[in-house]
């Protein structure tokens, strides 16, 4: 067994922290409440760099090696995507750690199906039966991966919300009197960004006051400000990507938030909205669909028609005690669940596990 005091050494391939996305934005946010001890090693293309991924490679490996070398981490955790290219690189890291006695965890962030074909499926069981055990942030995830014939632990776990994005934040003092719909996201078509210019057009033309604030950035956001001024649309501000206070700042004025994705693993806005204690709107995608209180939380649905979001979303306009009672839900729930302080931890007793299990 481990020693009961003893920190174990977490050893974390990430891609780097200036990329946008969700595995970077996770592990940053994550970074500054690791308890153990825990370290993170780039790979992959870094921002604002030239090259294919097969030169990275070249790399990436010696760097990887050389760390398990000097680290001597007790555990490693891959964080892999279903996209072929993703998971033959992270499968050469898998087995480089395997092959020298090294214990692997992987983390499955986003679950896209499509991306998977039966000789790729076949290839993938192999590799994850080698490793310790599995983190997936949808029940339903689990269930696909032990049809496929996965036959480790699997662990289910979620995003986060950055404990300092709230600092300063008192739902005593919110007001109910404003009529802002927050949507944060990538601005592309599979996040539903033109589903939600549709359902605020139909709010519109009844409620003149309501305003949409879009944050984020992607490749369809001048097109999408196009589709907006051709619906006369002026209401509608788009802010570009935002993170910590200005973040925090738009989710404090909010009233109402709005996230139409077509597919998910577990949206961490979701649950940065329901910190800020803000009825949400959504569909039934990956993890939501573990945890979601179809009422108490705001309305989830598995319709993708701007008809139905706009009628969900009415009687909260209409009802400011409705309103009320959803908000302070979803600002305690959050706060008990998904803060990173808790998700960090919560990560770490899983390997502490695995690692004084295997000692």
């Amino acid at each position: 067994m481990a020693e009961c005091n003893k920190k174990i050494k977490v050893l974390i391939n990430i891609p780097s922290l200036k990329n946008l996305g969700g595995v970077s934005s996770h592990y940053e946010g994550l970074y500054s409440y690791w308890t153990e001890n825990v370290k993170y090693n780039v790979v992959g293309r870094r921002k604002g760099k030239s090259g294919s991924g097969k030169y990275w490679l070249l790399w990436d490996i010696p760097k990887f090696m050389l760390k398990l070398v000097v680290f001597k981490p007790d555990i490693i955790v891959l964080n892999p995507s279903l996209a072929v290219n993703a998971l033959r690189r992270d499968f050469i890291f898998l087995n480089i750690s395997v092959a020298l006695g090294f214990k692997v965890a992987v983390f499955f962030h986003g679950f896209n199906l499509n991306n998977v074909d039966e000789s790729d499926k076949k290839r993938m069981v192999e590799n994850l039966n080698k490793v310790s055990t599995i983190f997936v942030l949808a029940e339903a995830f689990k269930r696909i991966l032990r049809t496929w014939g996965v036959k480790v632990p699997i662990s289910l776990t979620t995003t986060k919300v950055d404990d300092e994005l709230l600092e300063g934040y008192d739902m005593a003092v919110k007001k109910y009197t404003n009529r802002n719909i927050l949507c944060v996201t990538r601005i592309e078509k599979a996040k539903g960004i033109y589903e939600t210019i549709d359902t605020f057009s139909l709010l519109k033309n009844k409620y003149r006051d309501l305003t949409l604030t879009i944050v984020g950035d992607g490749a369809e956001l001048d097109l999408l400000k196009k589709y907006s001024s051709s619906k006369n649309l002026p209401d509608i501000r788009y802010t570009g990507r935002l993170r910590g206070k200005m973040l925090s700042n738009e989710y404090r004025k909010a009233d109402f938030f709005l996230f139409i994705s077509y597919s998910e693993g577990m949206p961490t806005v979701v649950l940065e909205a329901m910190a800020f204690g803000l009825p949400v709107l959504t569909r039934y995608v990956g993890g939501l669909c573990d945890f979601f209180e179809d009422g108490k939380m705001g309305r989830i649905t598995n319709s993708l028609d701007p008809k139905d979001f706009a009628q969900m979303m009415e009687p909260f306009l209409i009802d400011a005690e409705m309103t009320k009672r959803v908000s302070q839900y979803n600002y305690q729930y959050a706060r008990e669940h998904f803060m990173a302080s808790k998700v960090a931890k919560q990560v770490e007793n899983v390997l502490i596990n695995i690692v004084s299990n295997h000692t």
